[in-house]
């Protein structure tokens, strides 16, 4: 486990992920249909869905939720399912979006900003926050175009996030998802996982005592390298990160990084980590801690 600050050049050996993360090809994505399958399984073996369920609705729900999204024309109906998804739980949800384009007409009323094509993700998650304030919202999400959440997903994943005390937390990733990095697919066996890294898409939720930290975010066009800073800065100040594996969501509509340039990401990276902390690969592969059910802390 570490921490590094350099100024000299970043070693991209050590924080890059080391695959691509893609699924891709029929036997690779037919073995991860199987495996996903068998995770399910074993969720329902032990009843954990309808257990979770219960004891969501039975929990506490203290503060408001605010989801940040941008979205383009053709992934706008995922958006919708997500956004109907998201607010159709006990929590009190405000959903702020951006459109790269033109807003589509069922997401009008919830696009605060339209037209934001050709800016990078964060300057215009940036400018969401500057038009929806997050002075009251308990949570803070920041969700992307081309998920699939599961229902009764947000109520459920807030009460673990919540129940372990994740300040900065994502849902794990089914195994058919694309992924950037192997610790956030989904593990079998567990609620939850405390972890080094929480990722930067395509679901993180921020909790209302770390955002003056972290928002608004760094003017970063793509973004790779953010996740490794927030580790490094939840190493030095004591923070808990965690990886929901009983919510897990689907993101495999759009490949991983497939709509920008993969060497001005790596250039933006090095130049971002430079001086900053953050943590290496090891360090954001590694699990803290493994949850197998919730009334643990």
């Amino acid at each position: 486990m570490s921490v590094s600050s350099s100024t000299e050049g970043t070693d991209l050996e050590h924080v890059l992920s080391g695959t691509s993360g893609v699924v891709s090809g029929r036997r690779a994505r037919l073995r991860a249909r199987i495996a996903d399958m068998a995770d399910d399984a074993v969720l329902w073996a032990r009843m954990v869905p309808p257990r979770l369920r219960r004891a969501a609705a039975a929990a506490p729900a203290p503060g408001s939720v605010l989801v940040l999204g941008l979205y383009s024309r053709d992934f706008a109906p995922l958006v919708e399912s997500a956004v109907a998804e998201l607010e159709s739980g006990g929590r009190q949800v405000k959903v702020i979006l951006g459109a790269l384009d033109e807003p589509a007409p069922a997401l009008a009323g919830r696009t605060a900003l339209a037209g934001l094509r050709g800016g990078g993700k964060f300057e215009n998650l940036n400018a969401l926050l500057e038009k929806a304030g997050t002075a009251e919202a308990e949570w803070v999400l920041v969700v992307d175009d081309d998920v699939e959440l599961p229902r009764g997903f947000l109520d459920r994943f807030l009460f673990l996030a919540e129940r372990f005390g994740f300040l900065l937390a994502q849902p794990a990733l089914r195994r058919t998802s694309h992924a950037a990095w192997a610790v956030c697919r989904r593990e079998r066996g567990t609620v939850a996982r405390t972890t080094r890294l929480v990722e930067i898409g395509p679901l993180t939720a921020f909790h209302r005592s770390v955002r003056a930290e972290l928002m608004p975010f760094p003017p970063l066009r793509m973004g790779w390298g953010l996740d490794l800073h927030w580790g490094g800065l939840a190493l030095e100040r004591g923070w808990r990160l965690g990886i929901v594996d009983a919510t897990p969501i689907r993101h495999q509509a759009r490949e991983t990084a497939s709509t920008y340039d993969r060497a001005e990401a790596i250039e933006e990276l090095r130049g971002f980590l430079a001086g900053r902390p953050h943590i290496d690969r090891e360090t954001a592969l590694s699990v803290v801690r493994r949850h197998p059910v919730w009334s643990e802390r």
